[in-house]
């Protein structure tokens, strides 16, 4: 079998895909195709392969292509050291990771000098060979034979020739794989704390003395032990058993050596065998099994962070409507700025309504003010401190204005506002702006449209992930990059309004053609049609393809522009309209017109059925948004600081963060609530994602409270929640909410809590 044919084999059954499928998707992805163009624009191609699948099938393309570039150099390097054999051949044709690649190739591969090199150089491989040979011999008798200048007595030759057998196991392919096998079924993570570091790492109590089995600790679980290890609070150990895992262990290195009898060489072997565990093997079992359980933990923590980022690019947008941006502070002021319906800036100012200035009359005199000069139709409030008081401030304020007239006003997150103001693009776009001032426009914008401005964040430091400092970074920001590149090209871009950062995230585009784009719009005026695109300075045909369908012009000379139809398919989408006799703007929107024709009528060579059926779906309903109609959680009247909360009270609330072990809820009190995973629902729950994602409206209830650690326990069950004794049985000690205040994108807070098992736990500093 070829490279080419294994990895599409390996790759299909990966997504769950045919060979086929994946040849045709392996070839566009090479060719230059983006995912989401793929996914959108070439179903007949890959057969129907989603996004999720050819993002996938992306990923693990890179690693088997590195397998199959090791595998080749590992065939050459043994065959050119003359020790190629049919029988090793088959086994690196028949290798599946990389891991048991290394394993073969661990006796043929170049090392530096060894104790095991040094016993053969001094003679010692025929001891080894002698024992192996006759059990019924003393290994002593037998080592007195070999006796010389540079092995002056006995113990010296034994242990040469222990040197050598441990290397042969410790090289054994077949040997480390039952040994890994076994270890992975077997092994416990056990953590203790580090002696006089009781008080400084408290944060990490609950792993003082924590112990539970490798195959199945929880990722948030591993992370916060793997954290308390590298601020060395606790010391960690994988091993099995010591009292039944050791000796399993020690019998499985025994039996590949072969020790059938009780004879003296049989004695030695098995004390050898005992010695390769403790002092060889032992140690490379748990490097690779603490590597393993690093990467499944990133993997997870990568997972749960790229769908919450999801989530909340995909988050409902209150829509084109001028907007009145409040940055909530107390002794600073309260930033506020107002944007039209594009979001152009049009007025700033600062009021100072709190302590120590108390100006609430002339705060509300300068809101009304800005409300009326620019028909402010929404106000965005900034969860972030003060931001209860700045609320009811502008409710107080809202009263004099008539109900038809008068604005909605919206709590909304700040997180990575205080990013945005200080990064350069900020600077870019507001050069004479006072850096406050750049939050409140941000906050403004966020509400308009979630996705086009928090494109303009690292996703980084939107803070909707699960120790996200702690994984591997480069991995991190690949996904999420991916997730942000797909919730743009899933919406879509207004090709006239739209900013360089979100241009940048459209297939086929990239920030340098982003620019080109805004200053070709900048030099010329509005695009009039997407074939004005191929006018771009550096943007040529392969590019136009990508990004053309993903790119939107209303009211240009072309209906078709203002849908994802793509320019390539513009003529039969033209002979679908006609066969319905009327005019193409007349047909766009129409279901009704168009609900009598079948989509099998209009095949061809080129397009297939996959899109002609979209081709019907964008004709009924051009350029719709998949994201969900805008609402908004009412926080309570009365409740708003953590003091207010009272068990058994009944809130509204926006979910901020969605974890393994559940979900942060936003009630209004500058500090997120938990509904731990097992108060989501009244029925069992394994992933929270089941029930709730971020940015969703929520009802709950409260459960506890401790007002002196700032938590919160709250509960989505209609049964009443469970108290603390029936919760006691959980131990989750996990990331907890961010917590809100001046430092808007302060890491996430955690600790340990006075409340239920479950919940306290999961209020563990992170």
């Amino acid at each position: 079998m070829s490279a080419s044919d294994r990895i599409f084999r390996t790759l299909a059954a990966d997504i769950d895909a045919q060979p086929g499928q994946v040849s045709a998707a392996v070839d566009l992805l090479d060719g230059g195709a983006t995912v989401p163009f793929i996914a959108r624009y070439r179903k007949e191609v890959t057969g129907g392969l989603d996004d999720t699948q050819l993002r996938n099938l992306a990923e693990r393309l890179a690693y088997l292509r590195e397998m199959e570039a090791r595998r080749a150099a590992i065939v050459k390097s043994i065959t050119e050291q003359g020790k190629m054999t049919d029988d090793l051949a088959r086994a690196l044709a028949n290798a599946e990771t990389k891991a048991v690649l290394e394993d073969i190739y661990l006796p043929f591969k170049p090392k530096r000098r060894t104790k095991a090199m040094i016993a053969r150089e001094n003679g010692l491989e025929p001891l080894l060979r002698a024992i192996l040979g006759d059990r019924n011999t003393l290994p002593e008798t037998l080592a007195a034979n070999y006796i010389t200048e540079a092995v002056p007595g006995v113990k010296e030759a034994l242990d040469g020739a222990r040197d050598i057998l441990v290397e042969e196991l410790a090289e054994n392919a077949a040997l480390l794989g039952r040994l890994r096998d076994f270890m992975r079924r077997e092994a416990f993570v056990t953590s203790r704390v580090i002696e006089g570091k009781e008080v400084a790492g408290a944060k990490f109590s609950d792993y003082f003395d924590h112990r539970e089995k490798w195959a199945t600790i929880p990722s948030h679980r591993a992370l916060a032990i793997l954290r308390a290890s590298k601020e060395e609070v606790v010391r960690i150990e994988i091993a099995s058993d010591p009292e039944t895992g050791i000796p399993a262990a020690e019998a499985i290195i025994a039996a590949a050596i072969g020790i059938p009898g009780q004879g003296p060489g049989d004695a030695w072997l098995r004390k050898a065998a005992n010695w390769t565990w403790r002092v060889k093997l032992s140690l490379t079992m748990y490097v690779e099994l603490m590597a393993e359980m690093r990467e499944r933990a990133h993997d997870a923590a990568i997972h749960v962070f790229s769908r919450n980022l999801k989530d909340l690019l995909l988050a409902a947008p209150a829509g084109a409507k001028p907007t009145l941006g409040l940055d909530p502070g107390i002794r600073t002021g309260v930033k506020a700025a107002v944007v039209d319906a594009t979001g152009k800036l049009l007025d700033t100012a600062t009021i100072y309504p709190f302590q120590p200035k108390n100006d609430i009359r002339g705060a509300t005199q300068t809101l009304l003010s800005l409300i009326a000069r620019h028909e402010v139709a929404l106000i965005a409030i900034g969860n972030g401190t003060a931001s209860r008081e700045t609320e009811r401030l502008v409710a107080e304020a809202l009263r004099s204005i008539p109900d038809a007239a008068r604005p909605t006003k919206v709590v909304v997150s700040e997180a990575g506002a205080s990013v945005y103001s200080a990064s350069e693009l900020g600077a870019a776009e507001f050069p004479d702006l006072d850096v406050s001032l750049r939050g409140a426009v941000s906050i403004a914008r966020r509400l308009q449209d979630p996705l086009a401005e928090l494109v303009k964040i690292t996703p980084q430091s939107i803070g909707v992930g699960q120790y996200q400092h702690d994984v591997d970074q480069r991995r991190l920001g690949r996904a999420l990059e991916a997730v942000v590149e797909d919730a743009v090209n899933a919406v879509g871009v207004d090709l006239n309004t739209a900013s360089a950062p979100l241009l940048a995230h459209v297939a086929g585009l990239g920030p340098s053609l982003a620019q080109n784009i805004l200053a070709h719009r900048n030099e010329n005026g509005a695009f009039d049609s997407r074939k004005a695109l191929l006018k771009v300075a550096g943007l040529g045909p392969k590019a136009f393809e990508q990004c053309a369908g993903f790119l939107r012009i209303r009211d240009g000379k072309e209906p078709l522009d203002a849908s994802a139809v793509h320019p390539e398919a513009y003529d039969l989408a033209r002979r679908i309209v006609q066969a319905c006799g009327r005019d193409i703007r007349a047909i766009m929107g129409n279901s009704a017109a168009l609900k009598d024709l079948r989509a099998e009528d209009f095949v061809t060579d080129r397009f297939g059925l996959p899109t002609v059926r979209d081709i019907l779906s964008e004709l009924e309903k051009p350029g719709r948004d998949p994201r969900p109609g805008f609402v908004t959680a009412t926080f309570a009247e009365g409740v708003e600081q953590i003091g207010d909360l009272k068990p058994g009270m009944t809130l509204e609330g926006t979910v901020t963060n969605v974890a393994a072990f559940g979900a942060f809820v936003d009630i209004g009190v500058h500090q997120d609530g938990l509904v731990h995973i097992s108060q989501l629902a009244d029925r069992f729950v394994k992933d929270p994602h089941e029930v709730v994602k971020a940015g969703d409206v929520v009802r709950v209830r409260v459960v506890e409270v401790d007002v002196a650690r700032k938590r919160i326990g709250l509960t989505m069950r209609k049964d009443g929640g469970t108290s603390a004794r029936e919760a006691q049985a959980e131990r989750a000690p996990t990331p907890a909410p961010r917590a809100k205040g001046n430092a808007r994108t302060a890491a996430p807070a955690t600790a340990d809590g006075a409340m239920s098992a479950a919940l306290r736990a999961a209020f563990r500093r992170d």
